[in-house]
């Protein structure tokens, strides 16, 4: 008798190890503090609390069924479930954030090289209107020296035909070279023309023989090359004295011997004015 209890004594002390380690470990998970039912995590969900134990075995049954495991794992599985979606989320945020800045970036570049073009536009602009400035510029300080010198002819050409004694037709040698001198005329604006008539004699017949003759040079230039009469200014001098041409004697004077007229042509800086207008209005002309 003694013996069989000697035998059940251990036997039931092996026995009791398993509940008491049991009792033991879910006092101790009842002692712990809840500091993990902290909502810091991704899904913005409480941390899994970790399984209570059950049965003998604890938390590792060598002998759980399918069940059982699927019951263990279906938080966790949820949980995974929860993590993939919310990283396809994110992923898909970061694509769209990113497609956004690319758009945003070429938008600031296509920005960028359309204000690029504008100054570069505005440059020319700025480079043609300050070259317009210079010539206007410079025409403008060509009127003013015209203007300035408007009632200022210079004699150019200087032409004497002479007349046999008391006649006033005009010959072949004059007439050549009255064509000489009137050719180059046609189109030309800024000049006059100056016809003085000179005869031998005394008193109003030498006046009205030289008027005679510078007549005649002047209704051949408008006959023959259409100068307008009120271009030409002619006068009778008669037997008036002439300056002396020698350059040594100014102060001498001579009487005309025969009859003779001096054709002189006479201009302003209004044909320089024209030929430099010319240019000007063709370059304005000219496509941009």
């Amino acid at each position: 008798m003694t013996n069989r209890i000697l035998i059940a004594l251990p036997l039931a002390a092996v026995l009791a190890l398993p509940a008491i380690a049991q009792n033991t470990s879910s006092t101790q998970d009842q002692a712990q503090p809840s500091s993990t039912t902290s909502t810091d995590t991704a899904t913005g969900k409480a941390p899994l609390a970790p399984p209570s134990r059950e049965g003998f075995w604890g938390r590792v049954n060598p002998f759980a069924r399918k069940k059982y495991v699927q019951r263990q794992t279906e938080p966790i599985r949820d949980r995974v479930n929860e993590l993939d979606d919310l990283t396809a989320a994110n992923g898909k945020a970061i694509k769209d954030t990113d497609s956004r800045a690319q758009a945003g970036i070429k938008l600031a570049s296509d920005k960028a090289n359309e204000a690029d073009q504008h100054a570069i536009d505005a440059g020319n602009k700025a480079q043609a209107a300050q070259t317009t400035a210079t010539q206007a510029n410079t025409r403008l300080t060509t009127v003013e020296q015209v203007v300035g010198n408007i009632d200022q002819y210079k004699a150019t050409t200087q032409t004497e035909i002479r007349f046999r004694p008391g006649q006033s037709v005009l010959s072949q040698n004059a007439k050549t070279a009255l064509d000489e001198m009137a050719t180059p005329l046609k189109d030309q604006r800024g000049y006059i023309i100056e016809v003085q008539g000179f005869s031998s004699g005394h008193g109003q017949a030498a006046i009205a023989t030289s008027q005679k003759m510078a007549d005649s040079v002047v209704r051949y230039l408008v006959l023959n090359h259409d100068v307008p009469v009120y271009r030409i200014y002619v006068v009778g001098m008669g037997n008036a004295p002439v300056p002396s041409a020698s350059a040594d004697d100014q102060s001498k004077t001579k009487r005309t011997s025969g009859g003779r007229v001096e054709i002189s042509l006479l201009k302003n800086d209004l044909e320089q004015l024209s030929s430099n207008a010319t240019p000007a209005a063709d370059q304005q002309a000219q496509p941009k």
